[in-house]
């Protein structure tokens, strides 16, 4: 009985995956999964509307974080991007937050762990080691979670419970990355005792066919890129999330070179070795997209190439390929930041093959 059990628990979210889907393809099933983002959020973000057990969660969440100290996000990863967009909301909005490394946290920072008012774990898996040791240690407050797989070690230990609702993921995190983004984003109001509901509408509404649209625009994208030696995808606040994660879609996925940067981190330093071999995604979204654009334009006046994603039409050229999605209430730019990086992912996947293979059970999660 034992050893059933743990076999169940080392499936994807706790879900034995279908024959078919253990047939699928790498890039088949990471485009499923972008495609299913949308669906998969307006699930999310009904559930923390209605569901009287996630919002009860949620209260006892916002008591604790009226307590002295900052809000803290605990992730690593996808789940440490994800982070950025609530921490980032918070501050904007008069309240101490930060996103913390879930790794650094364990081994540097425990001694003042009970001087924050709140932490926020967050771990898609609930199965990483950092993380399930951070849910077991005896703290003074209780830890809130937020989690993608409700048969965890974490979910089992810890005081409040708040699910991402993505359903299992094979690949890349797509839909994990989305749902937990937009959690954060939802957790963060209730503290700010802020109105979520109509800018997660407005989000919402243009959210699927902002995706369907870029998608199609894919082997443009690839194309574009095609031989660049490193591409560096750049952001600022939210989007400084979706930069990290951009990166790493692009990176796990198809082995091509990328590494993300803030659009100040960028400009004090990286810019100074951009040239042809270069191309930069730049994700001029949000309060500082007019820094983005200065940015592009720097970028391809030192001979680099840019893909300049914002909401405002820009002049294409050889060098510059802007692409425009709609805007988005802040702090949702976190989401739709992200939209185009996945898009080159899956279209490099698609002519070169994608590197990273299916992953239908959890494997040894060792620090």
């Amino acid at each position: 009985m034992g050893d059933q059990k743990n076999q169940e628990l080392r499936w994807i979210a706790g879900i034995e995956p279908s024959a078919e889907m253990l047939t699928r393809s790498m890039t088949s099933i990471y485009e499923m999964e972008c495609r299913e983002q949308p669906e998969h959020l307006a699930q999310l973000l009904r559930a923390y509307k209605e569901d009287k057990s996630i919002t009860d969660e949620m209260d006892r969440l916002r008591q604790m974080s009226l307590s002295p100290g900052p809000i803290l996000f605990i992730g690593m990863g996808a789940s440490h991007c994800s982070s950025l967009t609530g921490a980032s909301f918070l501050q904007s909005h008069g309240r101490s937050s930060f996103a913390v490394d879930a790794s650094e946290w364990l081994h540097y920072a425990r001694e003042v762990w009970n001087q924050s008012a709140a932490s926020v774990l967050l771990t898609t898996s609930g199965e990483s080691a950092e993380l399930v040791q951070l849910c077991q240690e005896e703290l003074q407050k209780p830890v809130a979670l937020l989690c993608n797989n409700e048969k965890s070690t974490c979910w089992r230990s810890a005081q409040i419970r708040l699910p991402i609702l993505a359903g299992p993921e094979y690949g890349n995190a797509t839909k994990t990355y989305t749902n937990a983004t937009a959690a954060c984003v939802v957790l963060a109001s209730h503290i700010l005792g802020r109105a979520w509901h109509e800018d997660a509408e407005r989000t919402m509404a243009m959210y699927s066919a902002a995706l369907n649209r870029v998608f199609d625009l894919r082997s443009e994208l690839e194309g574009f890129c095609r031989g660049a030696v490193n591409i560096e995808v750049i952001g600022r606040g939210p989007a400084y999330g979706g930069a990290i994660m951009g990166a790493l879609c692009i990176r796990e996925m198809t082995g091509q070179r990328a590494s993300p940067h803030s659009g100040g981190g960028f400009r004090h330093g990286p810019i100074l070795d951009v040239n042809e071999s270069h191309v930069a995604v730049i994700l001029a979204l949000g309060r500082a997209a007019e820094l983005g654009v200065k940015l592009a334009h720097d970028c391809h006046a030192r001979g680099g190439k840019v893909i300049l994603v914002g909401t405002e039409e820009q002049q294409p050229s050889e060098r510059l390929m802007p692409v425009k999605i709609a805007a988005v209430p802040e702090p949702w730019e976190g989401i739709t930041s992200l939209i185009v990086p996945q898009a080159l992912t899956l279209a490099i996947a698609e002519r070169c093959g994608a590197k990273l293979a299916p992953r239908f059970q959890y494997g040894i999660m060792a620090e």
